[in-house]
């Protein structure tokens, strides 16, 4: 017999997602993320899931949401993950933070060319701040845990979860650990106090000096320190398109 104390992967990801504070889904069904969806209908009171009519418009749309208080999209894998893609690499451009997470053929076929098989990883990779690929329930909240975590900290970005299809129908004991520190993640660099000084003697020799104003000082919230240093310099300044908010 079964644990009783045991769940299926695709449930955990969704108690790992509501863990996280996530409150709404922005996906369209696939094959490869049937699992998710069929466990979606018991978790219909706590995630609610917009359907969307193209796995990109479900990346946008997440996109708009994250400025509040999602950040997820859930897509099958194949020709469902590859669309995503424009909007991923959007996010990761204008620093938005979304968790993206694509449905993957099992584990045992991945390399054999398998119908609806995709590299996720290996596209998503150039354009994300983590890309990861789940082959086991067990690292399913493991794996959300971080992924809320490098999406929202320091400049914020995309994150790809790829979980395969045996990952998502396997069983594991649910548990939940929030993330606050990963070892090889460093959301915040150490400031460099010579690179500061050098920076600030080209800004004192600049003989017509001009400060474009970028998205960055809004999401870091320093639009008081930015006046006062424009002030200090008596520089004028300009906004990027992301820069007017």
């Amino acid at each position: 017999m079964e644990n009783k104390d045991t769940i299926t992967g695709a449930e955990a990801l969704l108690r790992a997602l509501i863990a996280e504070g996530t409150e709404c889904i922005f996906g369209y069904p696939g094959g490869q993320a049937i699992p998710v969806y069929d466990c979606l209908y018991d978790y219909r009171d706590r995630l609610r899931h917009v359907l969307v009519r193209h796995e990109q418009g479900a990346a946008h749309a997440a996109q708009g949401f994250a400025r509040v208080s999602g950040r997820v999209a859930l897509v099958t894998s194949g020709p469902g993950a590859t669309n995503t893609i424009t909007g991923v690499a959007d996010a990761m451009l204008d620093s938005t933070p979304i968790v993206v997470i694509t449905g993957q053929v099992p584990s045992p076929l991945l390399g054999t060319d398998a119908f609806q098989e995709v590299d996720v990883i290996g596209i998503m990779s150039p354009i994300t701040k983590w890309a990861y690929q789940v082959r086991r329930a067990d690292e399913i909240a493991w794996a959300v845990a971080r992924a809320f975590y490098i999406a929202s900290t320091g400049r914020p970005g995309p994150v790809v979860l790829d979980i395969s299809k045996d990952a998502q129908v396997g069983r594991t004991v649910f548990e939940h650990k929030p993330v606050d520190f990963i070892r090889s993640y460093r959301p915040w660099p150490e400031i460099n106090a010579e690179r500061v000084a050098e920076a600030a003697a080209l800004i004192d020799a600049a003989e017509r000096p001009f400060a474009l104003v970028g998205q960055g000082v809004i999401l870091s919230g320093a639009e008081r320190e930015l006046m006062t240093f424009l002030e200090k310099a008596d520089i004028p300044a300009g906004a990027t398109m992301l820069g007017l908010s």
